[in-house]
C-alpha cells in the first residue's frame, strides 16, 4: 500500500488511474474546475457536504477521505489495485487465515442484504474499479442470486453507513462447475439458468464470484458472516470454487484448504496482471474444524 499524507495527492492519483480529467471530475461533483485544482494543490479543504458526494462518486473509503481532509491530515495507506486502506503499515497485508476465524461468533450489524438497484449499481461499480473482470455480470443475475442465496450475498457498510464492500456467491449446477473447472467457459458466461437452489442439491456447489472489503477490519466481519454459513454445513458434502486474480490471495487460499486446479499465464500477460488468474477448488471443513 502507498502512504498518503495529503488529500491532493490522493485525488491526483485517483484521476490518473481512472483516466479522468479535472473538468470531468469537477462536472461529476457539480463544482468549478478551479475548486478541484485548489483541492489537488492542498490550498483548501473539501467542505463537509461535499465529502459524501466524493465518496459516492469515487468509492474511495470515507475514512480515507476524512483522514486526509483535515487541517492536520492523518497519514493513511491505500492501494488502488485492491481498493483497501489501513492506518499503519502493519495492517497493509491480507491477514493470516487463522486470524479470520478468531472470535468467529463476533458479528456486526453493518452487514445488510442487497436490497435495491442502488446497492447493485454500487457493487458493479466497485467490481469495475477493481479492474479484475473485463465484463461484469448483469443485474438480472445478481437479483436471482440474492433470491436463491441471501445468506452469502450482501454488502457491508462502514461506521458512517457508507458502502465498504460486498460478497457475491453463486449456487451453481454441477455441470457448470465442471465447465469452469475445465476452462470450457468463463465466469462471464454464467447465466440465470445455471443457478440452482443449493438446499435441494445432493452436493451443492458454491462459486465465489467476488468478495471484497475496504479494510482488514471489514474483511474480518465479512469472513465471520461468510464462514458461519459454511460452519453450519460441516456435515454436508459441498464444493466451493473460486476464480482468483488478486495478488494477495494466493497464500490465504492455501491456508483455507483450497487447491489450485489451473492458472492462466496468457491471461496474465494479456491483461497486465500481477499474478496469473487461478481457479481454486475445495471446502472449508478442515479449516473450520477448529472453530467447532
Amino acid at each position: 500500500m502507498k502512504k498518503y499524507t495529503s488529500l491532493g495527492e490522493l485525488l491526483l492519483e485517483y484521476r490518473e488511474i481512472d483516466n479522468i480529467s479535472q473538468a470531468d471530475f469537477a462536472a461529476s461533483l457539480n463544482v468549478d474546475i478551479r475548486t478541484v485544482q485548489r483541492w489537488e494543490n492542498n490550498q483548501t479543504l473539501i467542505k463537509p457536504e461535499k465529502e459524501e458526494e466524493i465518496v459516492k462518486e469515487t468509492l474511495l473509503p470515507y475514512q480515507l477521505v476524512r483522514n486526509l481532509n483535515a487541517t492536520i491530515p492523518i497519514p493513511t495507506y491505500y492501494d488502488f489495485r485492491i481498493r483497501k486502506y489501513s492506518l499503519t503499515s502493519l495492517d497493509n497485508n491480507l491477514p493470516e487465515a487463522s486470524w479470520l476465524i478468531e472470535n468467529i461468533q463476533d458479528r456486526t450489524k453493518r452487514i445488510v442484504t442487497i436490497m435495491d438497484e442502488s446497492d447493485i449499481e454500487m457493487i458493479l461499480r466497485d467490481i469495475q474499479l477493481h479492474n479484475y473482470t473485463p465484463n461484469p455480470i448483469n443485474k438480472r443475475l445478481i437479483r436471482e442470486v440474492i433470491k436463491l442465496l441471501p445468506e452469502l450475498n450482501f454488502i457491508i457498510l462502514d461506521d458512517n453507513d457508507y458502502y465498504a464492500g460486498h460478497s457475491l456467491i453463486f449456487p451453481i449446477k454441477e455441470s457448470v462447475y465442471q465447465k469452469l473447472k475445465n476452462k470450457e467457459i468463463s465466469e462471464e458466461d454464467i447465466q440465470i439458468s445455471d443457478l440452482v437452489d443449493y438446499k435441494i442439491q445432493e452436493k451443492p456447489v458454491f462459486y465465489n464470484y467476488d468478495m471484497t472489503a475496504d479494510s482488514n477490519d471489514n474483511v474480518f466481519y465479512l469472513a465471520h458472516h461468510y464462514f458461519n454459513f459454511f460452519l453450519a454445513l460441516q456435515e454436508t458434502d459441498y464444493t466451493y470454487c473460486s476464480f482468483s486474480i488478486r495478488h494477495d490471495s494466493i497464500k490465504l487460499n492455501k491456508q483455507l484448504g483450497l487447491k489450485m486446479v489451473w492458472e492462466d499465464i496468457e491471461a496474465q500477460k494479456k491483461r497486465g496482471l500481477d499474478t496469473p488468474p487461478r481457479f481454486y477448488v475445495g471446502d472449508f471443513k478442515e479449516y473450520l474444524s477448529d472453530a467447532n
